[in-house]
């Protein structure tokens, strides 16, 4: 198992293809190598070597994938959402202590004014006129400097991201060159990936799941990985015609808006037959999982992963889906835990992986770290904060977030279970059921529907059909129908906070 990225990198044939995009030609492996030795010497060149951490802002593409893989392989990379605000770059920036920060030429946006705050190095990328995908020069106003041009090993880090912070301030990631290697290698070995095969990449690359799962363990495994600009429904399948790939990893919305504009393009999904779909970062429906295996005739892959691990845990494996299951344990170990006791348990309690691909800890942290890792049966475990349970196969099913869990007067409900029995009613097409603030109960069920195009129901129907199905207690209260649910920066629906995003908290006060 190779334990870096330049070590990935190395061994696969110069001619073979690596980096596609719309309406370019393909870098090889051979270009992708020289790129990266290239991008070294202009980092050198500015002062910037192993250690030193560089903000990455570049919109989803070629270019992106490139600069990732590449810039880790002289310095630690910390890829940003584009979308964020002044103040937001501001506070990561200072957070992950960054030297450098690349950004497009001519990008005078937040990111810069942020960067220039803390007289952060400017790095403009630019790609000259008819070159490969993912091929760029890097340029700045900055005096030469000094830096550690030794190549970054096994434990250096190579990537850094934070968490969501959807309850708490967001915590630093640290993953080092052999996490990332450890998990890009486990997701090619258990989605079989070989040269032959080519992603279809339209997860952000600013997140775990397209850094690791598209573009990491596709170099990995020799394979090809073909970048769109972003995730767009109504562009999915053009580019699948183009881009001719043999799967593609997505969230389950991303899937959903695919799924809507199916049937319109037949043509496609009958001419460019995937070998797979992959599914990960938020729970799959049942429901969603068997219309993608009936629309492309091909298995849906259900996966689980997080950034603390380097993206993926469990995966479905390739001869065997279950829906409603993250799957089998596939590179860490995974076991239960007791949700308060630091110990391994049988039955349901608290997800926990210890493995080559998981993080060191949290940086600057010692509270999360206390707090989430522990010693067991003579080995470092990572605590999830998911709650699930393994079945007689070894599959792992999930019962919601521990932090989502609703508490309704004592009686615990699981999100995902409501979700379910919801997604059957003929006129919902996406539901995310969430904990809505109580003054008795402490949290009442509630939630947030979008209706089948061109389908009609109410409020009441949705709580009756439930109720035929599920005890009273579990029943949402409230059903919200909306045109479109909030997501965030990934296509990820969020439970938590969703109750005082709707407006729903002085009301159920």
């Amino acid at each position: 198992m190779q334990t870096t990225i330049q070590a990935l990198l190395a061994q696969h044939p110069d001619e073979a293809p690596a980096i596609g995009a719309p309406g370019r030609d393909w870098m090889s492996y051979g270009g992708l190598r020289a790129q990266a030795a290239k991008v070294g010497a202009q980092l050198h060149g500015y002062g910037i070597g192993r250690g030193d951490r560089v903000a990455i802002v570049l919109p989803n593409g070629p270019e992106m994938a490139v600069a990732f893989v590449t810039v880790a392989q002289a310095a630690t990379t910390a890829p940003l959402n584009p979308a964020y605000r002044e103040d937001e770059f501001a506070f990561y920036l200072e957070d992950l202590k960054a030297k450098a920060i690349i950004l497009a030429e001519g990008y005078e946006g937040p990111a810069l004014a942020a960067a220039q705050r803390f007289g952060l190095t400017v790095l403009s990328l630019s790609v000259p006129e008819g070159a490969p995908a993912g091929a760029f020069e890097l340029t700045s106003q900055a005096e030469a400097g000094e830096a550690d041009t030794a190549a970054p090993g096994q434990d250096d880090i190579a990537l850094i991201l934070h968490t969501s912070g959807t309850t708490s301030r967001p915590k630093i990631v640290p993953l080092m060159q052999s996490n990332v290697a450890a998990s890009a290698d486990n997701i090619a070995r258990s989605l079989d990936l070989t040269a032959a095969d080519r992603c279809l990449s339209v997860m952000p690359l600013f997140h775990i799941h397209g850094l690791v799962a598209a573009v990491t363990a596709s170099l990995s495994s020799g394979a090809s990985i073909w970048c769109a600009p972003g995730f767009d429904a109504l562009r999915f399948f053009g580019w699948m015609s183009e881009a001719q790939p043999t799967w593609y990893t997505a969230v389950p919305t991303m899937h959903q808006a695919i799924l809507s504009r199916a049937a319109r393009n037949g043509d496609v999904i009958d001419s460019v037959k995937l070998r797979f779909l992959r599914s990960s970062s938020a729970s799959l429906p049942a429901q969603v999982m068997m219309q993608l295996n009936e629309t492309f005739g091909a298995p849906v892959v259900e996966a689980y992963g997080m950034t603390e691990a380097a993206h993926q845990m469990c995966c479905n494996r390739m001869d065997l889906q279950k829906p409603g299951s993250v799957g089998v344990q596939a590179g860490p170990l995974v076991r239960i835990a007791h949700e308060t006791e630091d110990r391994l348990i049988e039955g349901t309690g608290e997800v926990s992986i210890s493995g080559p691909n998981v993080t060191p800890g949290y940086e600057g942290n010692p509270e999360a770290n206390a707090k989430n890792f522990f010693e067991a049966e003579g080995r470092r475990w990572f605590r999830t904060g998911d709650q699930g349970a393994f079945d007689e196969d070894g599959f792992l099913h999930l019962t919601g977030r521990l932090k989502e869990i609703i508490n309704r007067g004592g009686e615990k409900i699981s999100p995902l279970e409501v979700d379910g029995v919801l997604l059957d009613h003929p006129a919902i097409a996406q539901v995310v059921t969430f904990a809505l603030p109580h003054p008795k109960l402490g949290e009442e069920v509630a939630a947030a529907v979008v209706l089948v195009e061109g389908s009609e129901t109410t409020e009441k129907d949705i709580r009756a059909f439930a109720a035929e199905r599920m005890a009273d207690f579990k029943v949402p209260r409230k059903v919200i129908i909306l045109d479109e649910i909030p997501k965030g920066a990934t296509g990820k629906m969020q439970r938590i906070g969703l109750a005082e995003k709707l407006g729903l908290v002085e009301t159920a006060a």
